[in-house]
Order: structure tokens, then sequence, then C-alpha cells
């Protein structure tokens, strides 16, 4: 009998910010494409992951004790290593080669620390798709600790809603978008399709500030209308990476803003926690004001106003589909990108599924993406 593969599993998925882990105290209980881990910082401060569930009966590893570079299960004591094999069993010598659970490949990048979930030999940390403004403290400045959302909603569903920036002006009239208009006037200029994901870039000319930016810029300059590009990078499995630019609008014939006098970088990674609940890290940071901690709190508090009025549409959504499996989705002009990543998406699971099936490693067949979920 077949079964069916939900989730790519050769590729790096964000799993915690590396705050999450600040000491070899800390235990972290994470569940990624339905699978229960356990995070742990060792004593040489490398990052370990295990199964969650302890080979003996079970129990949540995530509830153990950190000793030096090992894992101690703390219900009948069975010490496990980074990589995952049992080297010590209390009141008993012998140990069988069995006992054991499975270590994931981890690597600390940007601030992030990286799973990787399928085959542990095609692991390479140079693929992981980091963001370097989040360890630049000399020119860019984010939060103190970077944030955490937690989404009723399949990842996917948050893929679509950054694939397409026309929603920002109706869900984030007020807040992120600034008008109605920004869907009518601005357009994305450019989507390419990468190798695993793909490229958008986006104009918003001769504009008003949005609400978010006035609030971090001096009052003699709201009434400046400005030229916005939003230059966006999307990569499997759900990594968003945003460059925005402000400048002043360009005179007219110019394309493209060339000195920008402010700039910020977003940071968004989406991971499944299961098909229907999704793991939502992020980061804003900006170029200027880089001593202001109120510039700083300013843009965290709008930024997560922005996200909690995504996430109540998304949910909704995510609770509309699950109660209408036979719904079809029609297509607009403005699904170009988000059709792109899904095909990557699709193709990269295809992939897998045949890979595995060659290797007589399991047969399976991929889910069907074709719906929204």
């Amino acid at each position: 009998m077949s079964t069916q593969q939900r989730f790519v599993m050769n590729t790096w998925y964000a799993a915690a910010w590396e705050h999450e882990l600040d000491n070899t105290k800390n235990l972290l209980a994470r569940k990624i494409c339905d699978v229960p881990l356990v995070f742990y910082k060792t004593a040489d401060d490398a990052y370990a992951a295990l199964d969650d569930r302890c080979c003996h009966r079970a129990a949540p590893l995530s509830m153990g004790r950190v000793e030096a570079s090992c894992l101690r299960c703390m219900y009948h004591g069975i010490l496990y290593n980074k990589a995952g094999k049992v080297v010590e069993i209390p009141g008993q010598t012998h140990i069988s080669n069995n006992m054991k659970v499975r270590a994931y490949p981890v690597s600390a990048k940007g601030g992030m620390i990286w799973v990787w979930m399928g085959d542990a030999e095609l692991a390479n940390p140079n693929h992981i798709h980091d963001f370097p403004p989040l360890v630049d403290k000399t020119n860019w400045r984010g939060f103190e600790k970077e944030a955490y959302l937690h989404y009723q909603a399949n990842w996917m569903l948050i893929v679509d809603n950054l694939a397409d920036f026309t929603h920002v002006a109706f869900v984030h009239t007020n807040t992120l978008g600034g008008s109605e208009s920004y869907a009518y006037e601005s357009v994305p200029d450019e989507v390419d399709e990468l190798d695993t994901g793909l490229a958008i870039k986006r104009w918003h000319k001769n504009s008003a500030p949005p609400p978010f930016h006035q609030r971090v810029i001096p009052q003699a300059e709201h009434d400046v209308s400005l030229d916005r590009l939003n230059d966006i990078e999307m990569h499997i499995p759900g990594v968003f990476l945003m460059k925005t630019q402000f400048a002043p609008a360009a005179p007219e014939g110019k394309s493209d803003a060339s000195d920008p006098h402010r700039e910020y970088r977003n940071c968004q990674y989406m991971t499944p926690e299961t098909w229907n609940t999704t793991h939502f890290f992020w980061n804003y940071l900006h170029n200027f004001d880089l001593d202001n901690a109120a510039t700083t709190t300013s843009l965290k508090d709008s930024l997560f106003e922005g996200f909690m009025e995504d996430k109540v549409v998304i949910e909704q959504q995510q609770l509309l589909l699950e109660q209408s499996p036979d719904f079809v989705p029609r297509g607009i002009g403005g699904d170009k990108a988000l059709t792109v990543f899904r095909k990557k998406w699709r193709e990269r699971l295809n992939e897998e599924v045949a890979d595995n099936a060659s290797s007589g490693e399991h047969t399976s067949r991929p889910v069907n993406i074709r719906a929204l979920i």
C-alpha cells in the first residue's frame, strides 16, 4: 500500500531562534513536518536534534536533562549522545545496537537553528537561505530578540499571502499598506523563477509614506512623495526575504530609487509544524536611527499589528477550506508568483518521491497541492 508524502524532507527548515536555546540547560520540544523533535545546546556550544521519544517507552526526551553533549531521559535514566545512540542504561552493562533514536543534522546560521529532516548525507549547510542583516549589527538594527508566532493554518497559505502584495492594500490599509490604491498603482514588475523558488520586484511610485513608515520618520517628511520598492526572494520550503527601499519620488522617466535614504530588511520563515499548523519566525530591520530604541519598538509593533491582521484572515481561510474539501480555487492575474512557488515545491516533492521509490526505501505518492491546501 502506498503512503502519501506531505512534505519536502531534503531541505533545511527553520527550527528555532538561537535565543530560544541560550544555555545548555534549555530543552526545546518542537514538532516539524509532523515529527516531534527535541533540540538542545551542547557543552561545546553546538546544537543537537533528536526524535523526542525515548526508544525505551516513548517518554518525551524534552523532559530530560542535558549532560555535556548528551541527553538523559528522566523516566528511567537512559543516556543518549548527540548522535542519538544510547551510551548508558542505569544498572545495565550491555547496550544493544538498536537502542537509539534518530538524530537530525543541525546548523546555526544567521541567528537561526536549522534542521534537515531528510537524508542526512545530503545535508549541506551552504544551501541554507540565511539572512546576513540579522547578524550585521554595524549597518542594521532589528529586535533585541527575534520574534515567533504560531499559526493554526497550513504554511503554504502564509506563503501565498506573501507572494501577492495586493492584499497589503486591503488587509493592511491603515498599517502596512497605507491605502487601497496600492493594489491599483503598484504591480509586480518582475517575477523570476529561481532554482529554489522565485524573486519578485514590486514598485509603488510617487506614493505617500505608509503608516508604519510615517511613525519613524520626521513629521516634515510625511507629505513627501516616495518611490517604494519591495525586492523579494522566496525559497523552498518557506523562506521569505525582502529588501524595502524608500526614496524621494524620482523624476519622470527615472526607473529606480538609486539613492534610497531609508531601507528595511524583512525575514519571515514558515515551517510546517503539522499539515494544518505552522511555526512563523520573523524579524524586521532598519538602517537608520540605529541607536534609537523607540524606532525599533515602533517597527516591531507596526509589523506585529500587520501580521495579526494576516493571521486572522489566513486562519479563517484554513477553517473554511477544511470545511469545504471540494473547493476548487479560481485563478487571477496576481497569482503568478504563488503559482510559480507551488510549482517549484511540487517538483521538489515529486523528485523525492521518485528517488525514494527507485531506491526501494519506501513506496509513496506526493500529496496533491493543486488545491489551496
